[in-house]
């Protein structure tokens, strides 16, 4: 069974002298010396280097306390989840679902060997208490697959104990760095190790590649239109901006993958929200990219959006149902109304989590990914996309937003009951439309289109608290069925039925005030 590891740690050169005195550092009272440790893991990638390409590291490691399988991913700079699995021949199932996304149906080889004698000393405080381990290591690298030769060095490595405040590693650092020490230019051992054992061509490509792109950087900052900043890459055309969001959300989905596996808090939210914004991304600029190439694309991320809300619709019900019930005085809780929710909620989260994964590793999900990432390599720009983002940007948000305007309208026009809430739920999915929009827009239009994406957000803040109580009613409805036909008390859940009423009143009242506000605000 896998568990995983939080790793917070800082790597430097070293010059084979040894790790600099570190005990006049605050908070170290000992430097125990814990001996030298040997160490021998082979790194698994593709033949593509797909997984070092994501700063992401598969190796089975044999030597030290913790040998088995290690899957890295980043967090951020110098923070990584460290996934562990027991010592097999095989890279374990458990493993290679979590790094489906970026490997789909390619195959996983080894590509590198490193062995290191790890020379280890831990920190510890007055109390006794770890504060991090350092280490001196001795690193030989040998390639095994898509490049030639092998490569020493020598590193040091601080890595924080389990519990300890991350300050302490700007401690340590400040003193390392006073006795010469210089952060290592690598991400990670093997980031460094396939570097300096590519093949002869390979370096060649890189080298004339990073040349190149310095010259693109000159060449824009000489033409880039007033307001933008230069940079690499940087937007430049409509078209330029649209992709930047489209970049954006593909590589969020395909990041989001080992999170939404691992159950990790708002992952499968944040995902769909990506899918989302992709789906809305190809429908506001359609000027800019090609429906007929986007179309098929959005099909799809309709349905793994579809997918993706069965279990996270769910989530947001139960914890608002949970919430609900808590609230209430204890006189109006009549009957176990609190096990048949609870009963009720596990039941269809293990259903919809069964689903889901299913999906993740289905064939068709797997095809979507390489669809968007074939999108992103071969944009099928139309005329727009190489006009001024300005005035392409700005026509198409002002179009969603008076399509916002309209449903609002027409939802307020209707009386109180199920054609509202129908019409309040079709604004409430253009409204979003119009957000997004105005995200992509933000770096062209700056302040305007910044204010109108929050103002969207608001909105569509309000309008969600609105259908969020249409679905509690309706789950409260059969919830009450069900109840009443096990001979309980049907009571609570009519309690219940009745404030999600109120609150979803209370959002309709709200509505024409909010809607003003904004509108003053757009000058529309």
């Amino acid at each position: 069974m896998a568990e995983t590891k939080r790793e917070i740690e800082r790597k430097y050169e070293s010059d084979e002298g040894g790790l600099p005195d570190l005990t006049g550092v605050a908070g170290i009272a000992t430097v125990l010396d814990k001996g030298v440790t040997e160490l021998d893991a082979t790194y698994y990638d593709t033949s593509d280097l797909r997984l070092a390409a994501a700063s992401i590291t598969l190796r089975r490691r044999t030597g030290g306390s913790d040998a088995g399988w290690h899957l890295k991913l980043p967090v951020e700079t110098g923070v990584r989840d460290e996934i562990r699995s027991p010592l097999s021949d095989t890279v374990p199932e458990e493993l290679v679902r979590l790094v489906r996304s970026r490997v789909r149906e390619g195959r996983l080889v080894p590509v590198m060997r490193l062995r290191s004698s790890r020379d280890v000393r831990e920190l510890v405080d007055g109390k006794g208490r770890p504060l991090a381990e350092a280490s001196v290591d001795a690193v030989r690298a040998d390639r095994l697959f898509g490049g030639e030769g092998s490569t020493r060095w020598t590193e040091i490595e601080v890595e924080l104990a389990d519990g300890a405040d991350p300050a302490f590693l700007d401690k340590v650092d400040k003193r390392l760095r006073k006795a010469g020490v210089r952060p290592s230019a690598s991400s990670s051992k093997l980031a460094r190790a396939l570097s300096e054992t590519a093949s002869k061509k390979k370096r060649a490509q890189n080298k004339r590649a990073r040349h190149e792109g310095a010259q693109k950087k000159t060449s824009a900052a000489g033409r880039m239109p007033v307001g933008e900043k230069a940079g690499a890459g940087a937007p430049m055309t409509a078209g330029d901006h649209v992709l930047a969001y489209v970049r954006a959300q593909r590589d969020a989905i395909v990041a989001l993958d080992p999170a939404v596996r691992q159950e990790a808090p708002d992952s499968v939210h944040d995902m769909r929200v990506a899918t989302r914004r992709l789906r809305s991304t190809f429908r506001t600029f359609r000027k800019v990219l090609d429906p007929a190439v986007t179309a098929p694309i959005a099909d799809e991320l309709k349905w793994l959006a579809g997918e993706l809300g069965a279990g996270r619709d769910q989530e947001v019900l139960d914890e608002r149902l949970a919430a609900a019930l808590d609230d209430l005085p204890r006189p109006l809780v009549s009957g176990p109304v609190d096990a048949r929710l609870r009963a009720w909620a596990q039941a269809r989260h293990r259903d919809a989590r069964r689903r889901l994964l299913g999906v993740l590793d289905s064939p068709r999900h797997l095809t979507l990914l390489d669809a968007l990432d074939a999108l992103v390599a071969d944009p099928p720009l139309l005329e727009a996309a190489g006009r001024k983002p300005a005035k392409v940007l700005a026509k198409a948000v002002r179009k969603d937003f008076r399509k916002v305007s309209a449903l609002i309208g027409q939802a307020l026009e209707q009386p109180a009951g199920q054609a509202r809430d129908v019409g309040l739920h079709e604004a409430r999915k253009k409204t979003k439309r119009t957000r997004y929009a105005a995200e992509t827009a933000v770096p062209a239009l700056g302040g305007s289109a910044k204010a109108l994406a929050k103002s969207m957000k608001s909105l569509q803040s309000l309008l969600g608290d609105h259908q969020d109580s249409v679905m509690a009613r309706r789950t409260l409805r059969e919830l009450s069925a069900v109840a009443h036909a096990a001979g309980e008390s049907a009571f609570t859940y009519g309690v219940l039925y009745g404030r999600e009423e109120g609150r979803a009143g209370s959002a309709e009242e709200a509505l024409p005030d909010v809607w003003k506000r904004v509108c003053e605000q757009m000058e529309v």
